[in-house]
């Protein structure tokens, strides 16, 4: 599929984090989870295991997330999550394992609620420089960039001043030139 095609149809974005979500304190954005099964149908009987022994470990760890448990009759399972941005996931769930629920119900745990779009940039800011963005190589000689290396100067490390090491070998000298 070309990016042509993907951008038509899914769209893309920037890096974003829902109502800056994390800079103050957390909150999880999964607002309620619904699981929807049949109490006899053969194809629920991963959904009913997980109701049996993981739901209760999952509703005591996210006391913020209201869970809804709707047996329908005759019906395939499936997961309805609900985030507090108003979006909405369907996931079906037949003929899926206890441990197959558990990844999804985690995957819809650990979700902002917003449509999955592929990423323009891994970073974005709301106000970028004027001035471009600051990388390591901005204030160095361009003459660096064709340089065979290795090179003996370019590898000793900067010296601003003189260290307290230079300053005593600095007074040995002295002393030994003296004769004292």
């Amino acid at each position: 599929m070309t990016t042509q095609t993907w951008n038509r149809f899914w769209g893309s974005t920037f890096v974003k984090a829902p109502l800056r979500n994390g800079v103050g304190r957390y909150v999880q954005q999964l607002q309620r989870i619904t699981f929807k099964f049949c109490k006899t149908h053969g194809c629920s009987q991963g959904m009913r295991e997980y109701i049996e022994k993981e739901l209760i470990e999952f509703a005591r760890v996210n006391p913020g997330v209201v869970v809804y448990l709707k047996p329908r009759r005759h019906r395939s399972p499936c997961l309805k999550a609900e985030y507090l941005n108003g979006g909405e996931e369907y996931i079906s769930c037949h003929r899926m394992t206890n441990e197959d629920i558990v990844k999804w119900v985690e995957y819809l745990r650990t979700r902002s609620g917003y449509p999955v779009e592929r990423l323009r940039k891994y970073q974005h800011t709301d106000h970028p420089s004027i001035q471009g963005a600051w990388t390591p190589w901005i204030h160095r000689d361009p003459l660096v960039n064709i340089a065979e290396y290795p090179i003996e100067e370019l590898s000793a490390a900067f010296k601003t001043e003189k260290t307290a090491t230079d300053e005593v070998l600095e007074l040995f000298e002295k002393q030994k030139l003296s004769g004292i």
